[in-house]
């Protein structure tokens, strides 16, 4: 036998191993993330010694899950996995749809998922040659999507602003107005739903995430996500005390 595929096989025992699925809506969603094809990636991935263990999970949301994985180094990676069963095609179409760099006409769901995770994947590393603050994406493989992990030397990962507030609100939304106009000006992207929900606070500086749905400067729809991006910012900090006004901040993002 091949020793680098009994290597694997360990591997991926370790990582579902980890999974200790309980209830009957614990397994349904596990089915859900875990189909045969997710499980052939993670296989890939853990065979190119991307991926060692899967641990628990850090976000669960209506299309994907965020893991922790440990690399064979032992470092922890953020492990996104989108889930082709609840994913929302006619939002991903209406989103690459008009983008030039992807050219996907297809209806095959999968397809469509794996085009949005290599979007995402795009997208982030747009944003880090931007010298914003994003999770470094290592590899996209199917609907998978392997990043950076956001936390702290304990392994816990950084919260959203929606669980925890700033220090400095006023502060951290400068921070904030700055990335955008980095996005916009130099990654010629806009984000498409920035809220507290898709901000982590770690130790008190923002990092933006959920990338996927965020379109080139020239979509016909950018300037609609961008005054929609700004609204919502806005009223998010308004809460923790902060203010500005949206013609200025949108001045200052677009120039």
């Amino acid at each position: 036998m091949d020793p680098k595929v009994s290597k694997a096989d360990a591997n991926l025992q370790k990582m579902l191993a980890e999974k200790r699925i309980k209830s009957v809506e614990d397994r349904r969603v596990g089915s859900e993330v875990f189909d045969q094809k997710t499980l052939e990636t993670l296989y890939k991935l853990a065979n190119s010694n991307y991926l060692n263990i899967l641990n628990g999970a850090i976000s669960t949301g209506k299309e994907a899950n965020v893991f922790k994985g440990v690399h064979e180094d032992g470092h922890i990676v953020a492990v996104k996995i989108y889930r082709i069963s609840t994913s929302d095609f006619k939002k991903m179409q209406y989103y690459i749809q008009g983008d030039p760099r992807f050219r996907v006409r297809t209806t095959n769901k999968r397809q469509l998922v794996h085009a949005w995770v290599n979007k995402e994947f795009r997208n982030l590393n747009r944003c880090l040659e931007a010298k914003m603050d994003v999770p470094n994406p290592i590899i996209a493989k199917n609907n998978v999507l392997l990043m950076e992990f956001i936390g702290d030397d304990e392994e816990n990962p950084a919260p959203t602003l929606r669980d925890q507030g700033p220090q400095n609100p006023d502060k951290m939304l400068e921070e904030l107005i700055e990335s955008m106009r980095k996005m916009y000006q130099d990654a010629k992207l806009v984000h498409g739903d920035l809220s507290i929900y898709n901000i982590l606070n770690n130790n008190e500086k923002p990092v933006i995430i959920d990338v996927s749905q965020s379109v080139v400067v020239d979509h016909p729809i950018s300037m609609e996500l961008l005054n929609r991006d700004i609204e919502t910012l806005l009223k998010d900090f308004s809460k923790f005390g902060a203010s500005a006004s949206f013609e200025d901040v949108k001045k200052e993002i677009t120039g």
